[in-house]
């Protein structure tokens, strides 16, 4: 099933999103890593394979790219990158924690973001989740 026709609104309101976001302050590697993330938390093959692709057309070394589902247990990831990994993966992950986004987690992402990137850091994540959840409801398949 496609949805381009009865949701095309809402599909254009979700590309004006990703406009948004792929302005914002956020390095457009984090953007990519935190997709690539989020989306093989879900499951989501789709997108999976198009953020893996888009962040290598980003410059986004294979090293890191092939690392991104261990990524606290390896090199490759600067400390803002971790943060926001650390972010997505709570945030995508709310069933696990009573409290939904731990402090700890929320504090570092603060401190390594302002306000601004910070912002569009939360919109990313929920943005990419939404998108998760299109494709994987849809069964939509990488090509």
């Amino acid at each position: 099933m496609s949805i381009r026709k009865p949701a095309a609104n809402g599909l254009k309101a979700m590309y004006a999103l990703e406009t948004y976001l792929n302005a914002s302050p956020v390095p457009r590697a984090t953007l990519d890593l935190v997709r690539l993330r989020v989306s093989q938390i879900n499951g989501c093959g789709f997108c999976v394979d198009m953020h893996a692709r888009e962040a290598t057309e980003a410059g986004v070394s294979g090293q890191r790219l092939h690392a991104v589902a261990a990524w606290r247990d390896t090199p490759f990831f600067s400390e803002e990158e971790r943060a926001a990994l650390a972010l997505a993966e709570a945030a995508t992950r709310l069933s696990d924690n009573p409290v939904g986004v731990p402090d700890d987690v929320w504090e570092a992402a603060a401190d390594h973001y302002d306000e601004e990137a910070l912002s569009a850091l939360v919109m990313a994540i929920a943005a990419i989740n939404a998108w998760n959840r299109i494709n994987v409801t849809l069964r939509n398949a990488p090509a």
